[in-house]
């Protein structure tokens, strides 16, 4: 697990509001999340807690949760961006900044703004991505949402909200849509983030936001990226506030996720540093080879509704209580867990194939079942994280695994020659996202 920093509370109005101070950077950087947040559970990936270490590499962050999200005081009421735009202040108090640069991401972004126009002495900068002014279609504003599309999100996130389906992968991370362990993930995110009440209501605020009027007004140095085929926001917003914002700079970056610590999260930071901080980055990464494991139950979600919430969680104790022990025989690193799975890597292939295996086999006597992905390759490391190619292969190869398998990739099937595994054809497969297509080989139980 990543280690998760401090997180407090400091009262705003009648209500709590959650925050963590990461770094020790010379600028303040609040960051403004979108739609919803949980500053503990964001933690729990190695794709979001790489992208705020590196903020944190260069900045002293400040992370919150917006009032009826997350950590913070709950409510299915609607909350207004005056009242969150008070939580920014209360907070930036608490922490004793007097001056921060904003970053808004999404939903976050028309907040960011009204702060930045109304207390711009507070303000240092301000940086928008995937952000709008206005969120709903009108004649004058052509490329917002309709309300047919209203109706279809507001629909499924009342019934099938904190599910892959309700946060549908296609819509928010295409990157990740062939990954089933990722888009559960992501669900989980958003179960702890907020209730199907509070996310309805968040999104029916969105619906009337309109920020337009105060554009011209924001007088701090302003940078607005946008990637330019993604799918909740039409790039034209960007545009929108790159031509009404004075002095704005608007860099369009390719991609198709709106979420931005999907796809190539990166090149926005690179933007993000430069604009901050005067210089961009030289990438110089650490990288060593190694072979990942990625492993997650199977049939998690039908078991958890099954069991109720107490009996799951005692389940899922004694599955990780089970899997440290096997990965501590194996000299296994784990490197995250995520609900219902984990990452794990090995300086080994064999130990790592012998390790999946052991897993798959003792978890059943918890009467659970588990998919398996194993690739070798070189991986970024990213302080206690990992990166890479080599990663997203490994990733995708457990998402083609059936309850009960292991499944590796040619290459590991190469590197165990002679160790005495029995590695079964299994079939030629397109990975995801992984150029060309890739033989895969089932470990024998």
């Amino acid at each position: 697990m990543v280690e998760v920093p401090s997180t407090r509370y400091v009262k705003s109005d009648d209500v709590y509001i959650a925050y963590q101070v990461v770094g020790d950077g010379p600028l303040d950087l609040t960051f403004v999340p979108g739609f919803v947040s949980n500053v503990e559970a964001m933690w729990q990936s190695s794709h979001r807690s790489r992208f705020f270490r590196r903020l944190a590499s260069f900045c002293r962050v400040i992370l919150f949760d917006k009032r009826g999200t997350g950590m913070s005081d709950r409510g299915s009421q609607i909350f207004t961006l005056e009242q969150r735009m008070h939580d920014v202040q209360a907070v930036l108090n608490e922490v004793g900044s007097d001056r921060a640069a904003l970053f808004g991401i999404s939903e976050g972004g028309p907040m960011s703004l009204l702060y930045a126009a109304t207390y711009p002495e507070r303000t240092s900068a301000l940086v928008l991505y995937g952000c709008y002014a206005k969120r709903s279609w009108s004649p004058d504003y052509p490329f917002g949402w309709k309300d047919e599309q209203w109706t279809r999100v507001l629909d499924n996130f009342r019934h099938h909200w904190g599910t892959p389906q309700g946060v549908s992968a296609t819509m928010w991370a295409p990157s990740i849509a062939g990954d089933a362990h990722a888009q559960e993930d992501m669900a989980a995110y958003f179960r702890a983030s907020a209730s199907p009440g509070a996310a309805v209501a968040i999104m029916n605020m969105n619906r009337e936001i309109d920020v337009r009027h105060i554009l011209p007004a924001t007088r701090v140095p302003t940078l607005i990226l946008h990637r330019t085929a993604e799918h909740v926001l039409d790039v034209e917003h960007a545009r929108y506030m790159a031509r009404h914002i004075p002095g704005a700079k608007l860099v369009e970056l390719p991609g198709e996720d709106h979420v931005p610590w999907f796809g190539d999260q990166d090149a926005i930071l690179d933007e993000v540093e430069q604009f901050l901080t005067g210089r961009r980055p030289a990438h110089d990464p650490e990288r060593v080879l190694a072979t990942v494991l990625f492993a997650d139950i199977a049939g998690s979600t039908a078991r958890a509704a099954m069991l109720g919430d107490k009996s799951w969680r005692e389940l899922l104790e004694a599955f990780y209580a089970r899997v440290h022990e096997i990965l501590l025989q194996y000299r296994g690193r784990e490197i995250s867990t995520s609900g219902d799975g984990f990452l794990a890597t090995f300086d080994g292939p064999a130990r790592a194939v012998r390790c999946a295996s052991a897993i798959r086999d003792r978890v059943r006597a918890l009467d659970l079942e588990v998919r398996c992905g194993l690739h070798t390759g070189e991986c970024e490391l990213v302080g206690n994280d990992i990166a890479g190619i080599a990663v997203h292969t490994g990733a995708r190869v457990a998402a083609i695994a059936a309850p009960g398998e292991v499944l590796v990739s040619q290459t590991v099937r190469d590197l165990v020659a002679g160790s005495g595994l029995v590695l079964e054809e299994y079939g030629t497969y397109t990975l995801k996202g992984v150029p060309n297509e890739w033989r895969l080989f089932r470990a024998a139980a």
